[in-house]
Parts: structure tokens; sequence; C-alpha cells
């Protein structure tokens, strides 16, 4: 069983992913970012791959991006990075990138390269759930790879049944059709949105992400899905912080886990 359904089977609740940006704020920091996130009890980490196009981020992890590449992240240098990650952690762990740069690489040999440093799974934002079925799924899934497919406010009932066949972990569930970024509380339209998808009981579990930074998002969020998924507000802190240890602690105070 991959890493990410053994662990959706082991925690019904308040499961927490947080996104970062490998090669951020320094391009050594992406093993002590993972380190420190499974030290203090994070339960999935999602591994952005800079790019310089993110069309569904916002700014501020546009902008570690650009500082990650400035600083020489590759996706090359990333899988050396990671080469040695399962003996720092067995959560489960999924590589979030955008097609382009990963078809430069060559899609099998981006699966092959994750496969063998114990990837679980990938989130593609911007490639097409009929393309990856047609072209991608056999690839995939002969390394072992879960496609996390993502459902925003605007998919319909069709789709998001659809999206729900095709998928095995877990699906993202986007909660605005905007860029990421951080927000202080739920409006009650999205909450009635995280209420149908609810109520829609799909056979697999979500996550809520974008625009989770405290603890009533956080809260919020749990109420309605399995957990959530924080990417912006651990960015910001790593930017603002003096080390890794310490912004990754203010998460987790600042959603009300720590402290």
């Amino acid at each position: 069983m991959n890493r990410i359904n053994e662990l959706f089977a082991a925690k019904s609740s308040s499961i927490l992913s947080v996104y970062f940006t490998a090669g951020y704020p320094q391009l050594s920091s992406t093993e002590e970012v993972i380190r420190q996130l499974s030290n203090k009890g994070v339960d999935m980490i999602e591994i952005g791959i800079p790019f310089s196009d993110l069309l569904a981020d916002g700014p501020v992890i546009q902008n570690s991006s650009r500082v990650a590449l400035q600083n020489g992240m590759t996706q090359r240098l990333l899988f050396e990075q990671l080469k040695n990650v399962r003996k720092i952690t067995n959560i489960p762990l999924i590589l979030m990138g955008y097609i382009n740069p990963i078809l430069q690489l060559g899609f099998e040999e981006f699966c092959r390269q994750a496969q063998s440093v114990g990837i679980d799974g990938f989130i593609v934002p911007d490639l097409p759930m009929s393309e990856y079925l047609r072209d991608f799924q056999p690839i995939a899934r002969r390394y072992g790879l879960e496609n996390i497919l993502l459902i925003t406010p605007e998919t319909p009932d069709e789709r998001i049944r659809l999206i729900d066949e095709h998928s095995n972990g877990f699906i993202y569930m986007v909660s605005s059709a905007s860029t990421t970024g951080m927000q202080s509380s739920f409006s009650e339209e999205k909450e009635k949105y995280f209420k149908r998808i609810q109520d829609m009981k799909l056979k697999n579990p979500t996550l809520v992400g974008f625009g989770i930074s405290n603890k009533e998002t956080f809260d919020s969020a749990c109420r309605f899905s399995r957990g959530a998924i924080i990417g912006s507000a651990l960015v910001k802190a790593l930017g603002d912080s003096a080390s890794v240890e310490q912004a990754v602690d203010k998460l987790l105070a600042d959603i009300g886990i720590l402290g």
C-alpha cells in the first residue's frame, strides 16, 4: 500500500500536509525543511519544484520559486538532494510541479527518479486529466506513483465524480479558483462549497488547500474534509525566520497545533 493510503487509513481527521519550495530560502534548505516538518509531526509533505511560470500560485510562492531558481535549484539537483530522504522520514512525500519542466526531463525519467528516492505521488496542476489518463497514467502506475487531482468551487459534480473515479490517495479540494495565498477566514460561500463536496460522499478522502494560515481556517478545513494543505504560510515564515525550525514552529503555533 502506498504511504498516502496508509496515512488516510491510519488517521481519520486533522491531517496536516505542508508545502514548501525546494531550494528556498537557501539552496541547501530542502533536507532540513523536510526533517523539521517530519520531526514536528506534520503528516505529509509537498515538495514544490521551482518554475518560472507558476499559474496556480500567488506572490509568496512565486517569489520563493524565483529565489530557488536563482539559488541554482533544478529537478536533477532536487532528486540528488532527496536521495537519502527516506533515512530521515517515513511520511508521505509528494512532488508538486508544472508539466513543462517535467516533460523537459522526460515524464518516465521523472517517475523513475521519483520512485528511486521514495516519492509517493505528484501534483501537476496544469496537466489535464484526459491527457494524463491517455499518455501518462500507465507510466506513473508502473512506478507506483499517485497523481493527485484538484477540484475547485467551479468544478461540476459530474467532473468531480469522474476525478474521484480516477483518483487514488486523496483529492485536493482547492478552496477557491484564484491563486494560492493566505486568508484569515473562509466565507460562507466557501464553506457551502466544502459542505457540497462533503455531502457527495466521494470514495477518496479530500484535503482542503489554498488560503489556510491560522487556527480558524485550519479548523474549518478539518470540519469539512480529512485535513488541510498549507503552503504560503510556511514559505513566508521560512523567508522571515532565522531558522527552519523557527519557521515550522511559527506555522504550527499559528494553526493551533503548537504552543
